[in-house]
């Protein structure tokens, strides 16, 4: 089973300012004159780790990572302003001007996979592959699946802790119910929400429980700004068109990719992957069976780290 190549240092570091006061956080690792891929981070509202450069041999890629608008050590943190899908988009291709770029390979899970297939479909003689994994298709059934039609019936005591912040009488909508306390006046209540939130969000990610993930998702700076920003997000249904990937998978066609899904990601169904895969015959679709939704499981880094050698090696 392959593993993460071992710890890398980080070459460069900028500071790109965008649109509507926002400054994107954006770092460099490998080889300057390796293939140049760009790491999305899941969310919305999540961060680049560590982890995520070192699935890549050094040797051969030039890694590229960065954090959205609002998350990680972008400013300002957990800004909801001039915060959209088309926003990020907007700033994936300024990222690629800024460093001289012409084509590169874009990475992603969960939420990264989408955001990666939506620029390709945008600026596809500007991809060279795609590498995915925990598909997210922001579909109004994706989103309705994860915050109460599915997968609460599959961790109904992970569901009762999340739920427990909001009356029995606003449950109904609790995607509004949440973006009113992780907005409000009370910072008590804010920060009882967002922990409420990522702790959903990170027990549910894993096959195993994985307490030292689930800590690192609680943690004040990162649960604010998963949870307002993940809120923001679906209450908007992702600002996009239902189907919108799907229905746009003709422009990927001579675009080559690796969708790369756990068999019991019960945040993300395979049903997204299968999907993708049909609308896109070029792609080819690694099912994994004994894994969950998460890149911090060896079976998920075992597939994506073969994945990234194999392109290398194509290229």
């Amino acid at each position: 089973m392959y593993s993460c190549y071992p710890p890398l240092k980080i070459n460069e570091v900028y500071t790109i300012p965008v649109s509507g006061g926002h400054a994107l956080y954006v770092e460099e690792s490998g080889t300057p004159y390796g293939i140049p891929v760009v790491v999305i981070h899941s969310g919305p509202g999540g961060f680049s780790e560590p982890i995520h450069r070192r699935l890549f041999d050094p040797a051969r890629y030039r890694i590229i990572l960065f954090d959205q608008r609002g998350c990680g050590q972008s400013t300002p943190l957990s800004c909801l302003e001039n915060n959209t899908t088309a926003d990020l988009l907007a700033d994936l291709e300024l990222i690629r001007e800024t460093l001289h770029i012409d084509r590169w390979v874009m990475a992603g899970g969960g939420w990264g996979s989408l955001l990666a297939l939506l620029y390709a479909q945008k600026h596809p003689d500007r991809v060279r592959a795609l590498l995915l994994w925990s598909i997210f298709l922001g579909r109004k059934e994706d989103i309705n699946w994860f915050f109460g039609e599915g997968t609460r019936l599959v961790f109904p005591d992970y569901w009762e802790a999340f739920v427990a912040p909001i009356p029995e009488a606003e449950r109904g909508n609790l995607l509004d119910a949440y973006y009113n306390r992780l907005t409000g006046n009370d910072d008590l209540m804010r920060r009882m929400a967002a922990k409420a939130w990522a702790s959903w969000e990170g027990r549910s990610t894993t096959l195993e429980p994985q307490p030292k993930r689930i800590d690192h998702f609680t943690e004040p700076p990162h649960a604010s700004s998963l949870a307002r920003i993940s809120c923001h997000y679906f209450r908007q249904n992702c600002f996009l068109k239902d189907n919108e990937v799907l229905t746009k998978a003709s422009v990927l066609a001579d675009i080559p990719g690796t969708i790369i899904h756990g068999r019991y990601d019960m945040v993300c169904l395979l049903g997204n992957a299968w999907e993708l895969h049909k609308a896109w015959p070029k792609s080819e679709l690694k099912i994994i069976r004994d894994a969950g939704h998460a890149i911090t499981e060896p079976p998920i880094i075992d597939a994506i780290v073969h994945s990234t050698n194999e392109l290398a090696q194509a290229s």
